[in-house]
Parts: structure tokens; C-alpha cells; sequence
């Protein structure tokens, strides 16, 4: 028996890195997974990683996947989502909202059409996403909503700031976001106990190596020792979507003492473990 058999679940970002990997887990669990990126098909991308080839791995493997390519910076294109989501497998009782895009600029140079596009697919979509999919589980009082979030979240605190590295990263934007969806996934959680769903968030302890990490030059390759294998965000996540209501929602958590607390792991390090995690994990 798996943990996920006969749910339907839909993960976004899907094509690579940690989206790949949850799919390709809760495939593993049983669920009916729904893949979503803008990556159908290798070569699409500039990165390595596809739906193609994730869902062909899941499905290799036994599993029960199915690609749909779409731009989440859209509504319209959520509202497609779910539509198709609901066609090929039923009503969805997990979603995922993995998906990022990421641009490293400093606000004095930031470009506003990108500002826009990355707050379209890092905050409103799983905003829109969610209340899609609420209409599926608030009336069978069921479902889990698991959002992923990152150590960006912690901001740099208060100055004055003797390292001029800093800020010189550019990465503001990006942890406004992640601290809004920290924020957003407890006042959710709060809003939807009632009907029975959870909703929470994790992030990984350690910088998790992946094409996009490699990319943006976080870690030197997808073997630098100092990262953390997808497999144990992947982990946590399966962990925030099927343990029960009361142990779960509105956490915002980091993936190793998740997992270390549950007993899913022996040993942790890393945020939340090593060095303190944002002000919402902490509450």
C-alpha cells in the first residue's frame, strides 16, 4: 500500500530538480501525478530536464503520470491546469506548488517585466492554484496543499552591514516572495482547518543541487558535497502531504528536522537544525 494510492496529485516546476523528484516519489506512493512546467520536451529548455522525461521515468518505473505544459504566470493557464488535471484523473486531493523563477538582479536595476513575471509564478500562482483546487477538497473536507519554500525567506536583518556581499547577490525579490508564501500558507492553513485540509510549507535545510541551483551558480555542481539530495525534499514533502491534519498544518519547516522528528531520518543538520530558520518557522 502506498501512501498516495488512488490520489490525484499535481505538482508544478515538475520538469527538473525538486519537481521532478516529488513527482516522481509520490508516483511512487501511488498518486496519479499531473506534471506541470513550461518544459515539455527536452531541448525546449536551455536547462537539462523535461515533463517528457520525467513523466517517461515515472511511468518506466510503474507509475501513473501525466505531462501538461503550462505557464503558470497566467490564470487562464491555472484555470487550464486544473481543468485538465480533473479530466485525466479526477478531482485533485494534493497540490504542490513548486514551481520558481528566479532572476538574481539588485532592485536598482531590476527590470519591472520580470519583477512582474516572477511574482506571477512564485506568489499568485499558488494563490490561484489553491483556490482552484479548494473547490475540489473543501467539499469532500480532504486535501493537502504543500507549498516549497527556501532559505531566501531569511532576509539579511538590519544593518549597518560591514559585507558588502550582502545585497550585491540580488536576491530580494526572491525571498519577498518565499516570506510571503510563508505567510500565505499559514493564514490559508488557518482559513481551511475547518474543512479539513492542510497546508504547509518546507524548505530545504541545505541548498539542494539541481540544474537551476548549478545555473545560478549556488553550488558548483549537482555533486558538490555540501548539498542536499532532492530525494529528502522530496521526502518531506510526501511527509506534509499525507500525515494526519493535527501534525501538520500551518507549519513552515525546513526538510531535515522535518524528517528527523518524524523518524524518517536518524540524523539532521543545516537550517532549522544548525542555524535558526525565518520568523514563520518559528512560529
Amino acid at each position: 500500500m502506498g501512501k498516495l494510492d488512488g490520489k490525484t496529485v499535481l505538482v508544478t516546476g515538475a520538469s527538473r530538480g525538486i519537481g521532478a523528484e516529488i513527482a516522481r516519489l509520490f508516483a511512487a506512493e501511488g498518486g496519479r501525478v499531473v506534471c506541470a512546467a513550461r518544459t515539455l520536451r527536452e531541448g525546449d529548455h536551455p536547462l537539462d530536464g523535461s515533463l517528457d522525461t520525467t513523466v517517461a521515468a515515472i511511468r518506466a518505473a510503474g507509475g501513473t503520470a501525466h505531462p501538461v505544459a503550462a505557464n503558470i504566470a497566467e490564470p487562464a493557464e491555472c484555470e487550464r491546469l486544473v481543468r485538465a488535471a480533473r479530466e485525466v484523473y479526477g478531482p485533485v486531493d494534493v497540490l504542490v506548488n513548486n514551481a520558481a523563477l528566479t532572476y538574481y538582479v539588485q532592485i536598482k536595476d531590476y527590470p519591472v517585466n520580470k519583477w512582474m513575471r516572477s511574482w506571477a509564478v512564485n506568489f499568485h500562482a499558488p494563490f490561484v492554484l489553491s483556490q482552484l483546487v479548494l473547490a475540489d477538497m473543501i467539499p469532500r473536507r480532504s486535501g493537502a496543499i504543500v507549498n516549497i519554500s527556501s532559505g531566501s525567506a531569511i532576509g539579511p536583518g538590519r544593518g549597518p552591514y560591514a559585507d558588502a556581499a550582502v545585497g550585491a547577490r540580488g536576491g530580494t525579490c526572491y525571498g519577498a516572495e518565499k516570506a510571503a508564501l510563508e505567510r500565505m500558507t499559514q493564514g490559508l492553513a488557518s482559513e481551511v482547518y475547518q474543512y479539513g485540509i492542510s497546508v504547509t510549507s518546507v524548505a530545504p535545510s541545505q541548498v539542494v543541487p539541481t540544474p537551476g541551483t548549478v545555473y545560478h551558480r549556488l553550488v558548483k555542481g549537482m555533486d558538490d558535497p555540501r548539498g542536499e539530495p532532492p530525494l529528502l525534499m522530496a521526502r518531506a514533502a510526501l511527509l506534509l502531504a499525507t500525515e494526519p491534519l493535527d501534525m501538520v498544518t500551518g507549519r513552515v519547516t525546513y526538510s531535515q528536522p522535518l524528517l528527523r522528528e518524524f523518524g524518517w531520518i536518524s540524523e539532521a543538520r543545516g537550517r532549522g537544525v544548525d542555524t535558526r530558520g525565518s520568523g514563520y518557522s518559528e512560529i
